[in-house]
């Protein structure tokens, strides 16, 4: 979805030339996956950060055109509301301490932004949603003017027939229905990318999805939206409803949302993944490049699938399958669940453990899948995303063979070993896996995590101010510790 598309109108005929240029993607991966030595290669590991754009007291600043134009950064691009920005890091290839040479870039970035917005009476502030966000800051209004997220607003808009329902309960309670998708760009992300080869693929990937709701309930940092107190990580619920453009018939026949976890374990390879993407999602934008990737194949070359590329961008795995062309074509999964903040040092301890994880597990994951059916796997992740460290997850005990609900900080604790060793796998250095771990092993034992650190300072304001007023001091104690380059274990909670 990052490619810059002019075209605004599609016809009939456009939307099924795109869907044959997608059927034949699908044979060229194949033929693809099929070569010898194809997207072999070492570790690599890259991110990419989506930022608020706030005014001096706090409420969002919708300036990113103009902050975008200062910074004359080729990796800043435009998010979806112009409150947003979106910073791609560079990507560290086979290193010893590749989490912390993308925490210097990220550090880096945050204070050249910071210095710019200045100039402009703004300030940069990564968070998953921002406390102060107001129903008036949302709208058409507040979406980029650039084609492709118009288009995409247009387009989701008309396959729903309807307006957006955003229905979360979590201590208050959400049940609103909104005509756009403006409500999607609340959510900010840290997206972190994962190179595999393809024969580890299927592992890695089942892997993620496995681990990732232990990972969520400890980087949650979205309990408010519009005011209200709602999940750990709000985020999970509001992007899949504030772009759930499903149609009555689609809801009925239970199709999934384009926003969703994944439809069961995968078996073999991506290709089942990007078969999925195809057969079960209509095209959005059917934007058909000129090539032929057949005879580039012919020709030894590899081909880009820009169609089946665009069309998966256009479906929000939380962990994204993902085709390059690049480096002679290689395999990525890209871990979406992972919200922005609430510390550069925080986000790339997480980065470190879902790394370790997906690789320290793979040995052991046929006893484990087994034992795990999908369904609940899926359950997790959303428990995780509403109870943050205080969820019980199913987990099963292969000891006794059982099934059970076990605290997610004794399920992580446990799993502490296998993500050291997998890292470890990876070549990286034991200082650096030391460094990464001893922040998570920190946030676990103080159970800490940047949605509890936001919840416990509202509690306090609101013992003397009003919901509006703590909900702003609250954005203005979060930006000060941010600031200070510290886990969140590690944040001062007094007023």
């Amino acid at each position: 979805m990052g490619k810059y598309i002019e075209q605004t109108e599609f016809t009939v005929r456009d939307f099924e030339r795109y869907r044959k240029r997608l059927n034949e993607s699908l044979k060229a991966l194949q033929i693809l996956l099929a070569q010898p030595g194809f997207g072999r290669g070492g570790p690599s590991f890259g991110a990419e950060l989506e930022l608020y754009i706030i005014d001096p007291q706090g409420a969002v600043k919708p300036i990113n055109i103009a902050l975008q134009g200062l910074m004359k950064d080729e990796l800043l691009t435009l998010e979806l509301n112009r409150f947003n920005l979106e910073y791609n890091f560079i990507p560290v290839a086979q290193d010893k301490a590749p989490f912390t040479k993308i925490r210097d870039q990220m550090v880096d970035v945050l204070s050249r932004l910071t210095d710019s917005a200045k100039s402009i009476q703004a300030r940069i502030v990564p968070i998953g949603i921002l406390p102060t966000l107001e129903t008036k800051d949302l709208g058409l209004h507040a979406l980029t003017e650039i084609p492709r997220y118009q288009m995409l607003a247009k387009i989701l808009r008309r396959k729903r027939g309807a307006d957006f329902h955003l229905h979360i309960r979590g201590e208050d309670r959400l049940d609103l229905h909104w005509p756009d998708v403006s409500p999607e760009g609340a959510a900010t992300s840290f997206q972190f990318h994962y190179r595999v080869n393809p024969d580890d693929f299927a592992d890695a990937y089942n892997a993620a999805q496995l681990t990732i709701p232990l990972v969520l309930a400890l980087s949650a940092n979205s309990p408010f939206f519009l005011g209200r107190k709602l999940w750990q990580e709000t985020r999970i619920a509001l992007f899949k409803q504030a772009t759930d453009c499903r149609s009555k018939y689609a809801l009925e026949n239970h199709f999934p949302a384009r926003v969703f976890y994944g439809q069961g374990w995968v078996r073999k390879d991506i290709y089942e993944l990007f078969a999925e993407g195809v057969y079960l999602f209509d095209p959005v934008l059917p934007v058909c490049s000129r090539e032929n990737p057949f005879a580039q194949l012919n020709a030894g070359q590899v081909p880009s699938l820009s169609e089946l590329r665009l069309h998966l961008g256009s479906i929000w795995n939380w962990n994204r399958p993902i085709y390059d062309p690049l480096d002679n074509g290689h395999l990525r999964i890209e871990l979406r669940a992972l919200p922005a903040g609430p510390s550069p040092a925080n986000m790339l301890a997480s980065a470190a453990l879902m790394s370790g994880l997906m690789r320290g597990l793979q040995g052991y994951l046929s006893n484990i899948l087994a034992s795990l059916p999908f369904h609940y796997a899926q359950k997790n992740f959303y428990r995780a995303a509403k109870q943050g460290l205080h969820a019980y997850l199913f987990w099963p005990d292969l000891l006794t063979g059982k099934l059970q609900e076990r605290p997610v900080i004794g399920i992580l604790k446990e799993l502490l070993p296998f993500a050291e060793d997998g890292l470890c796998q990876l070549g990286i250095a034991e200082s650096e896996i030391k460094q990464q771990m001893d922040i998570i092993s920190a946030g676990l034992e103080s159970r800490m995590n940047g949605a509890q650190w936001q919840i416990n300072l509202f509690d306090k304001l609101r013992q003397s101010e009003d919901r509006k007023t703590a909900l702003t001091q609250l954005v203005e104690l979060y930006y000060k510790q941010y600031q200070t380059g510290k886990a969140v274990h590690e944040w001062s909670e007094k007023i």
